[in-house]
């Protein structure tokens, strides 16, 4: 009887020492974080819950942020995301250098690649000039759907055009469908391996002009290694990186701000 109390307490000492051990993996690992939040935790929730994170995401935003105010919504998903579920929005620290880009190119034309909930795109829209316009693209139409509702309620819906489907096929759209010339600033804010391939398709369907401005979000985290490597050595670029942390933790992330030179 003693021997198998003894071999309990062990077990359950080895169990806690691993939770530990993941816990603090997680406040540190980048990776590890993301597995978390995004794989195990979301799952779990999801059919807990049987409703998506996103649609918990709005709901709260509809519940508890004031309508027409994009500021008031921002800081309503900021609040979700930091205190009840970690969500993938570029967040209140990074917003800040998003801001700030935006607001030195003050673009007429935008482009965002990844709409994901719409947290960036009611960002960047809250800054744009009168006359100005954002084109954001989302691959996943349950996201897609989300977003539109998000936009809308923040009362920047004149301001904003979700375009559907993948980033591939809508960027050679641009000119001719959209009506596009030329993009002023882009966000690139989708899955990482398609940031060099869709940079590159920028460039092939002259929708660069010299002084467009590209921001590639999560470099780091879950890191962009390919894009980099392209965009730092391309003579047709300049590259600033801009330090920061990934959204709603302490794990080390970074953007890149990269300027066509023509």
């Amino acid at each position: 009887m003693l021997e198998s109390s003894s071999v309990l307490l062990f077990i359950v000492f080895v169990l806690l020492f691993v939770l530990l051990l993941f816990v603090v993996l997680i406040r540190k690992n980048g990776t590890a974080a993301l597995i978390w939040n995004e794989i195990i935790r979301e799952k779990i929730t999801n059919f807990i819950m049987n409703q998506s994170k996103e649609q918990r995401i709005l709901n709260f935003v509809l519940q508890n942020a004031v309508r027409g105010d994009p500021c008031s919504v921002l800081d309503t998903i900021d609040k979700y995301c930091s205190q009840k579920e970690w969500a993938m929005n570029v967040g209140d620290e990074k917003g800040l250098i998003l801001d700030k880009t935006v607001e030195e190119v003050n673009p007429s034309v935008a482009l965002e690649l990844g709409t994901y909930c719409g947290y960036s795109a009611v960002r960047i829209a809250r800054l744009l000039k009168a006359g100005a316009h954002l084109l954001t693209v989302e691959f996943n139409p349950e996201f897609a759907a989300i977003a539109k509702q998000m936009i809308q309620f923040a009362g920047v819906q004149d301001k904003v055009k979700l375009l559907e489907g993948p980033s591939e096929e809508i960027i050679p759209q641009l000119k001719k469908k959209y009506e596009v010339d030329t993009l002023d600033f882009v966000f690139l804010d989708h899955w990482k391996d398609r940031y060099t391939p869709d940079t590159v398709l920028l460039q092939e369907c002259n929708l660069l002009r010299k002084g467009s401005v590209l921001l590639a979000d999560n470099i780091i985290v879950p890191g962009a290694p390919e894009f980099l490597n392209y965009i730092r050595n391309n003579p047709r670029f300049q590259c600033t990186n801009y330090p920061s942390h990934l959204e709603y933790m302490k794990v080390e992330d970074a953007m890149e701000k990269a300027v066509f030179l023509g």
